[in-house]
C-alpha cells in the first residue's frame, strides 16, 4: 500500500509554488525579433528616404506607368508558344540535371553515410553555397562563360537547385529507417548498393515532391533568366522595356502570371497524384511499430514454412495485389515520359561539343581571375544595402501580410466572400515574379534602393499572407469556440484564444520570409534596383573576377548567417 503522507499529496490550500517568470527564454527571443525588426525597418527607411510624401509620389509615378502599358499588347501566338516552350524546357532541363547530382551529394552529406567521412564537409559546403547564391547571379556567371541562350539558363537553374533538393533529401534520408541499410552492410553490401537497394526506394517519394516543388520554383525563375541573356520569355520582356514598348511588356507579363499559374496548378495536381495525399510520413512511434509488426511477420512466415516472401509484403498489400496493376502502369508510364520529356529538354539546349569545348578558356579565365577576392568597401555597403532593403521589406511585408492573412483564413475572416476575393488577389501577386516588379518600379522610379523595396514589400506581403493564413488554419480551435460561446467578442477571443498560438509561427514564417528576401534582393539589384547585384554584373562585365569572388563570398556568408538565426530562433519557438 502507498502511504499518502502530505509529501506525497499536497493539501488543497497548499502553496502553488514559484510563480513562472513572466520573461521566458521564448519570450525574451520573439521580444529581441521584433527589436530588430523595428530597427531593420526604421534604418532602411531611412537609408532610401523613404517617407509618407515620397511613397504618395512614388506610387503616382507608378500608376502613370501602368496607364501607359494599357492596352496590353500580346506578342504573336507561334512567338510566345516558342517563348513558352523555351521557358519550360529551360526549367525541366534544369530541374533534372540538379535531381541527377543532389541523390549522391544528399547521400554523402547525411549523417548515416559510413564511406570515407572526408566527404562529408565538401558536401555539405557544396549544398550550402549553392542554395546561398540567387539563380540569376549564377546566370550571369554563365552566360559569361557559355555565351547567350538557354545553356547558360539551364545550368544556373540546375547549379541553385542542387542546394536545396540535396539539403531536404538528406533530411529524407536521415530520417529513413536505419534497420534494412544496417542489414545490408552485415550482409557485406557495400555503401552504394545500401543507398540503392534499401534507402533509395524509401526516400524516393519525398525526392519525387521535392523535385516537382523545385519544378515550380524553377518555372518561375526560367520566366525571368532572359533579363540576362539566359534564354526564355525574360528575353521578350527585357527587349520591350528596353526599347520603352510598354504595350509589349504588358502583354508579355501577362502572359508570365497566366504561365506561372496554370503551372502552379498543374503541380498541385500532380503531386497530390503522385504522392497519394493518404500516405503520411510515419512518426518515430509508427516506425518503431512498423519495424516490430515486420518481424513478427517474418518470425510467422518462416515458422509456417512459407517461402514466397509474402511476409515481406507491405501492410495490408496481398500476394495476388503484386503484379501490374493500374496504377503501377501509370507510374512506369509517368516515369517514361518524365525520362523523354528530361531528354528533349537536354537535346534543346544545343550541348554541342564545339561549343562546350570553346567554353573552357572562358571558364578557366574566370576561375583564375577569381583569386584572391577583391573585397572594398564599396562592395560591403552594397551588401548592406541589400540586408536593409531585405530586412526592411520583410518587416513592413509580415505586418501587412498579417492583416491580410486574417482575411483570409477560414477562422478569422470577418466575411467569406471577402476571403475569397483576397485569396484570388494573393494567387495572382505572387504569380508575378520579383524581378518583373523590380523592372516596373525602376521604370517607373528610376535606378535605386527604393524600386527594390518596393518590389520585395509587395512580394513579401504575398508571401507571408500566404503562410501566415496556412498557419492560423492550422490552429486548434477549441480556445476560440470557447470563448466565443461564453459571450467574448471577436477581437477578446483572438486575442485570447488564437494569438498566443500564432505567435510561434508567426515569428519562424516571418524569419523565413526575411531570408528568401534576402536571396531576392541581390537579384532585383542585377535589374538596377538597388544592392549587390547590380555591382556584381558590373564587375562580370568589366571581367573584375575578383571583386565577383568577393560578392559571391560575401553574399553566402550573410545569407548563411540569416539562414542560422533563423534556424535557431524557430528551434526555441516553434
Amino acid at each position: 500500500m502507498v502511504s499518502t503522507t502530505p509529501a506525497t499529496r499536497a493539501p488543497a490550500t497548499a502553496d502553488p509554488g514559484p510563480l513562472r517568470p513572466p520573461w521566458s527564454a521564448r519570450a525574451l527571443i520573439a521580444a529581441g525579433l521584433l527589436v530588430a525588426a523595428v530597427a531593420a525597418t526604421w534604418l532602411t527607411f531611412w537609408w532610401i528616404g523613404l517617407s509618407p510624401a515620397s511613397l504618395a509620389a512614388g506610387l503616382d509615378d507608378t500608376a502613370r506607368l501602368l496607364r501607359r502599358m494599357w492596352p496590353p499588347d500580346l506578342p504573336r501566338a507561334g512567338d510566345v508558344a516558342w517563348m513558352i516552350v523555351e521557358t519550360l524546357l529551360i526549367a525541366v532541363a534544369g530541374t533534372g540535371l540538379a535531381a541527377l547530382a543532389s541523390v549522391p551529394l544528399a547521400f554523402v552529406a547525411a549523417r548515416t553515410y559510413s564511406g570515407p567521412r572526408w566527404l562529408r564537409p565538401p558536401a555539405r559546403a557544396v549544398v550550402v553555397l549553392t542554395r546561398a547564391v540567387p539563380t540569376l547571379a549564377f546566370a550571369i556567371l554563365f552566360v559569361r562563360i557559355f555565351g547567350l541562350g538557354p545553356l547558360a539558363g539551364a545550368l544556373a537553374v540546375a547549379v541553385h537547385s542542387v542546394g536545396m533538393i540535396a539539403k531536404l533529401l538528406t533530411d529524407a534520408v536521415e530520417e529513413a529507417d536505419p534497420v534494412p541499410a544496417e542489414a545490408a552492410r552485415a550482409c557485406g553490401a557495400g555503401e552504394v548498393q545500401v543507398a540503392v537497394s534499401t534507402v533509395l526506394p524509401r526516400v524516393f517519394p519525398a525526392l519525387a515532391g521535392i523535385v516537382l516543388y523545385r519544378l515550380d520554383i524553377n518555372i518561375r525563375a526560367s520566366a525571368v533568366l532572359g533579363v540576362v541573356g539566359a534564354g526564355g520569355i525574360g528575353v521578350a520582356l527585357q527587349t520591350a522595356l528596353g526599347s520603352l514598348n510598354y504595350h509589349r511588356a504588358a502583354g508579355i507579363i501577362c502572359v508570365i502570371v497566366v504561365l506561372v499559374l496554370l503551372l502552379e496548378l498543374l503541380s498541385v495536381a500532380v503531386r497530390r497524384t503522385v504522392l497519394r495525399p493518404g500516405v503520411r510520413r510515419p512518426t518515430v512511434r509508427r516506425r518503431a511499430a512498423s519495424r516490430t509488426g515486420r518481424r513478427d511477420a517474418g518470425a510467422a512466415g518462416r515458422t509456417a514454412g512459407d517461402t514466397t516472401g509474402t511476409a515481406a509484403l507491405p501492410a495490408g498489400r496481398a500476394p495476388h495485389d503484386v503484379g501490374w496493376d493500374r496504377s503501377r502502369v501509370l507510374r512506369v508510364a509517368g516515369a517514361v515520359a518524365t525520362g523523354v520529356v528530361f531528354l528533349v529538354s537536354l537535346w534543346s539546349l544545343d550541348p554541342d561539343p564545339g561549343r562546350l569545348s570553346g567554353a573552357w578558356p572562358n571558364l578557366r579565365a574566370v576561375l583564375a581571375g577569381m583569386w584572391p577576392p577583391a573585397f572594398s568597401g564599396d562592395l560591403l555597403m552594397a551588401v548592406l544595402e541589400s540586408l536593409l532593403m531585405a530586412l526592411g521589406a520583410a518587416a513592413v511585408g509580415a505586418a501587412c501580410g498579417l492583416v491580410l492573412a486574417l482575411l483570409t483564413a477560414v477562422n478569422t475572416t470577418p466575411w467569406r466572400p471577402l476571403s475569397a476575393v483576397v485569396r484570388v488577389l494573393l494567387v495572382v501577386v505572387r504569380g508575378i515574379p520579383d524581378l518583373v516588379y523590380a523592372l516596373l518600379f525602376v521604370a517607373a522610379l528610376g535606378l535605386g534602393p527604393y524600386a527594390g523595396f518596393l518590389a520585395l514589400w509587395i512580394s513579401s506581403t504575398a508571401l507571408a499572407a500566404k503562410f501566415f493564413a496556412d498557419s492560423l488554419e492550422q490552429l486548434d480551435p477549441l480556445p476560440h469556440e470557447a470563448l466565443t460561446s461564453v459571450g467574448a467578442r471577436r477581437w477578446q477571443a483572438f486575442a485570447a484564444g488564437i494569438w498566443p498560438q500564432f505567435v510561434p509561427s508567426f515569428t519562424g514564417n516571418g524569419l523565413f520570409v526575411a531570408d528568401l528576401a534576402l536571396r531576392e534582393s541581390v537579384v532585383l539589384g542585377i535589374a538596377g534596383a538597388g544592392g549587390v547585384g547590380y555591382l556584381m554584373q558590373e564587375s562580370i562585365a568589366t571581367l573584375r573576377y575578383d571583386t565577383t569572388a568577393a560578392i559571391v563570398i560575401a553574399i553566402a556568408v550573410v545569407v548563411y548567417a540569416i539562414e542560422t538565426l533563423a534556424r535557431i530562433a524557430r528551434r526555441h519557438l516553434l
